[in-house]
């Protein structure tokens, strides 16, 4: 019974390596794998289109779309997984980096029905390799420590550009993703771990390339990929890096609180007043930082029932905040000590009332959403 196997090949000016490459995935194909090439074209400034093209007109397993604006990997990945029709649908870069002939091994747990997911590493094994870039590979390992922190796979190589899905998994995880660049690799790692899918690894080769061959990932990348880390995957972390996320939004949050305090006073602003609008700047610190990471689609309150619970959250906590720092001052404490012990009683009492009362009503109307449905 043979197969049918799609191959992703997102291209950005990549005329020098991409007919090589592709001529290369071709010939994995075997009697019983057949082989679905498919190139987007990401608005490339060289002749790679007319390269693709050629290959399309030569070869009937290849099939081309091409974007109009150049958007970045993971929105060329987007357009290649709605073309794909294979059975299991993977992942080729454009340039000589990676074997094609991997992908057989990479099968191989896919057809013994123990994966749903394969990641070929690059970290798996000892063997001769091109030494090149130490802070490159640094940070694709620290990388991955800190997705496995958030996600809870043992998995080696996060960054790896082979992937592998059966293809109505990546069918269910692709309207979900919204990366355009690399950051799609800590995103789709994150709704792969989130979907309790069985994840396998498979040792693979790689030839990295230099800069000056060609090589378009940067510190900016990587950046990016740590906040996809945290914005992907804080919302189901395990409960130790819940607590850590809590203390450093928390803790930020209690810091801008007592910072501004100290800024008021300082510009003799009266007590009342420097009290409520330090406070206030506080909450607008904390709800922006739940935005930017816990929140995965920005803050969005399903029902009148959520937002009221939110509101009279920030209600009990500002009079606990103005009552405390008022009532420290007015038995012969210090303006600062007041506000910072205010901010610590602060610290804990958000803690525990968006826990079990905000988010715990959030909790139930979503499970009734989803009975409904």
């Amino acid at each position: 019974m043979s197969i049918k196997l799609s191959l992703i090949v997102p291209c950005y000016n990549e005329e020098q390596t991409l007919g090589s490459i592709v001529e290369r995935v071709l010939k994995i194909q075997k009697d019983d794998l057949k082989l679905e090439v498919v190139i987007v074209d990401d608005c490339s400034k060289d002749d790679s289109y007319r390269v693709a093209l050629e290959l399309c007109r030569n070869h009937p397993e290849i099939k081309l779309a091409r974007h109009e604006v150049n958007q970045g990997k993971g929105a060329a990945l987007r357009t290649g997984f709605l073309e794909a029709t294979g059975d299991y649908v993977g992942i080729q870069d454009a340039d000589m980096e990676y074997a094609p002939e991997d992908y057989h091994l990479m099968l191989e747990s896919m057809l013994a029905g123990k994966a749903d997911v394969v990641f070929g590493s690059r970290y798996l094994r000892p063997d001769t390799r091109r030494v090149l870039y130490f802070w490159h590979t640094w940070m694709n390992k620290t990388l991955t420590t800190c997705s496995n922190m958030f996600t809870n796979l043992d998995i080696t190589d996060m960054e790896t550009c082979y992937k592998l899905f059966r293809r109505d998994v990546i069918r269910e995880i692709a309207p979900r993703l919204k990366e355009n660049r690399f950051g799609f690799e800590p995103e789709v790692t994150a709704y792969v771990a989130e979907g309790n899918y069985r994840v396998y690894e498979c040792a693979i080769q790689y030839n990295p390339r230099s800069y000056t061959e060609g090589k378009k990932i940067g510190w900016k990348d990587g950046l990016r990929a740590l906040y996809c880390i945290l914005h992907y995957g804080a919302c189901r972390a395990p409960v130790p890096m819940q607590l850590l996320l809590y203390f450093f939004i928390g803790g930020t949050a209690a810091a801008a609180n007592l910072i501004c305090f100290a800024s008021l006073v300082h510009a003799s602003v009266p007590l009342p007043p420097a009290i409520i609008g330090s406070y206030v700047f506080s909450a607008a610190v904390n709800y922006i930082l739940c935005i930017l990471i816990l929140f995965r689609h920005k803050a969005c309150w399903s029902t009148t029932g959520e937002l009221m619970a939110y509101i009279l959250t920030l209600a009990v906590m500002g009079l606990l905040d103005y009552g405390v720092t008022d009532g420290l001052i007015a038995v012969g404490a210090g303006l600062i000590t007041s506000k910072a012990l205010a901010s610590v009683i602060g610290f804990f009492g958000n803690y525990l009332l968006r826990k079990y009362f905000v988010f715990f009503l959030r909790g139930k109307s979503s499970a009734a959403r989803e009975t409904k449905t």
